[in-house]
């Protein structure tokens, strides 16, 4: 663990404090909880990022990596099929492309 990544964490949470709904800066949250080996605070983080943005689609694709690095290989089935059209909905066609990629990977898995 870095000296920098809780810093970096303070930062994120104070952003979010002045604005919760910065769906960037929790995205990020995410990201440092994850780098730092709390997969649990990164999918509760993702989840909320979610909730709050059903269209910020780089939260499916990381939430879904998130689950299978985890071995939930049923939610991040799950979040990929709602990342999937969520991408879909918004023309982002490189994003739908890759989920799609990490899912049929899944299913060839299991």
């Amino acid at each position: 663990m870095t000296t920098t990544a809780p810093t970096r964490i303070e930062s994120l949470k104070k952003f979010l404090m002045d604005n919760p709904n910065d769906s960037f800066s929790r995205y990020a949250l995410a990201l440092e909880y994850n780098s730092m080996g709390d997969a649990q605070l990164a999918i509760a983080t993702l989840l909320e990022l979610i909730k709050r943005d059903p269209k910020y689609i780089p939260a499916y694709h990381q939430l879904g990596k998130v689950y299978s690095k985890q071995n939930q290989t049923q939610d991040a089935k799950a979040i990929y099929r709602r990342g999937i059209e969520a991408a879909a909905a918004a023309d982002d066609l490189h994003e739908k492309q890759e989920m799609n990629e990490e899912l049929e990977e899944l299913e060839d898995e299991w």
